[in-house]
């Protein structure tokens, strides 16, 4: 049950994330704000829940490459929380998004 809480708490965290970068995309100048920064540290608490959920049978073909995206989307994110982000980096943050996406339903 609290797996499951924890999961659905993850999965609107993730499209929270992912929608508030969408919103960015026709903007001249990307500024995420500091909600994008606490979502994005609370996919790494939920991502780390949800590991230690399922820790002896887990998946580390889809866990670490997951993982690894939110921990590098948080870290972009956080140092340019409040400034204006580049076109590059936001391409990186939004396609690393994309990525964890498809790690996630992607079976293995």
């Amino acid at each position: 049950m609290l797996f499951n809480i924890v999961l659905i708490i993850h999965f609107v965290a993730f499209l929270v994330f992912a929608g508030q970068l969408l919103l960015l995309y026709p903007q001249p100048e990307k500024r995420t704000n500091n909600l994008t920064r606490i979502i994005g540290i609370a996919l790494l608490i939920t991502s780390c829940l949800l590991v230690a959920f399922k820790y002896p049978a887990l998946n580390y073909f889809k866990i670490i490459p997951k993982l690894s995206c939110f921990l590098i989307c948080s870290t972009l994110i956080g140092i340019y929380s409040g400034r204006a982000m580049p076109e590059k980096v936001y391409k990186i943050v939004f396609g690393l998004v994309i990525l964890a996406a498809l790690i996630a339903v992607v079976k293995v």
